[in-house]
């Protein structure tokens, strides 16, 4: 980004094209992404065809990833049969691999294609606060679209803030944070602190947290989420404060009969903040649960949800 565009912020995650991402090390990435973006050119039916099929023969596999969704579902659904939770997996499965396979679409296609392709419920809700002049926050867990809200919104002139993590393969992070990018917004490494991200949303940005990670137990607190207890982030009530910002969850998904990117933008959390750190982290939580529960298939399972235990229980994905 040069200096002159309105979003660069000098603190901000802010990648450019490096000519060393020619690299024979990387020319599997390239070829990835050129693959990719050809197999987003097929209609939504095809690419759920090939996703199922990827989908069953990823549930035969014994993979970490497997492994971590398994103890997930059957910690969060301890009632449902084992039948019942491969179904969800699948489903799951099946749901990811149609989105990823038409992620690309995001980038080489228009606005108007961008348009036409997604629905969003309840935009009423953040219209209205930002009218009134409100900072707001969007409360958005890790459903397979995640990024497909802020791509949307930016599009509309209504820009993003968010905090990420870098990817490991240079290539693909250039190629990631450019796409989320594309029409407006900043991206803040989560090393570098939350300021720059409070400021951002005092400068009218939208905030985009994601209330679910497992940032480990100082940054924690344990509460209920689903059937068991999860390390929940803490601080968000204390951040609402500092930023003046209105919590509005948000839920993303891409809808696999339609080919479409669906958001359901809910009404703001009112009251908040509560009045503990331990009532705010399960508000949020309910805020997942009652979304998750009417379309699992959205859900990452695949994460690490439940790697920090309380009172010393063991890492429940280092299971034999």
């Amino acid at each position: 980004m040069s200096q002159q565009d309105p979003h660069f912020d000098p603190k901000a995650y802010n990648p450019s094209f490096e000519w060393s991402f020619l690299h024979p090390k990387y020319w599997g990435t390239w070829l990835y992404v050129s693959a990719a973006a050809l197999v987003s050119l097929l209609p939504n039916t095809c690419r759920r065809w090939i996703a199922t099929v990827l989908a069953r023969g990823a549930l035969k596999l014994n993979s970490k990833a497997n492994q971590r969704a398994r103890t997930n579902l059957e910690m969060c659904f301890p009632n449902n049969t084992q039948e019942q939770r491969e179904a969800m997996l699948l489903q799951s499965y099946i749901t990811a691999g149609t989105f990823l396979l038409g992620f690309p679409s995001l980038s080489i296609r228009r606005k108007k294609w961008l348009e036409k392709n997604s629905v969003i419920r309840g935009e009423e809700h953040l219209f209205r606060l930002k009218e009134q002049g409100h900072s707001v926050i969007l409360l958005v867990p890790h459903t397979w679209a995640i990024d497909v809200p802020a791509v949307l919104l930016a599009s509309r002139g209504i820009h993003v803030s968010a905090m990420a993590k870098k990817q490991k393969d240079q290539v693909a992070d250039w190629f990631i944070h450019r796409q989320r990018v594309q029409y407006g917004g900043r991206v803040y490494e989560r090393k570098g602190g939350v300021k720059p991200f409070i400021r951002s949303i005092k400068d009218g940005y939208l905030g985009y947290y994601l209330p679910d990670e497992d940032l480990g137990p100082d940054s924690s607190v344990f509460v209920d989420f689903f059937a068991t207890t999860k390390a929940t982030i803490s601080g968000l009530g204390k951040l609402s404060k500092v930023s003046r910002a209105k919590i509005v969850p948000l839920f993303s998904m891409y809808n696999v009969t339609t080919g479409k990117y669906e958001i359901d933008i809910q009404p703001e959390l009112d009251p908040f903040p509560l009045e503990s750190e331990e009532q705010d982290a399960r508000l949020m939580n309910q805020c997942i649960e009652n979304y998750v529960n009417q379309h699992p298939e959205q859900y990452m399972w695949i994460l690490r949800l439940l790697k920090t235990r309380p009172d010393g229980e063991p890492n429940p994905y280092h299971k034999k």
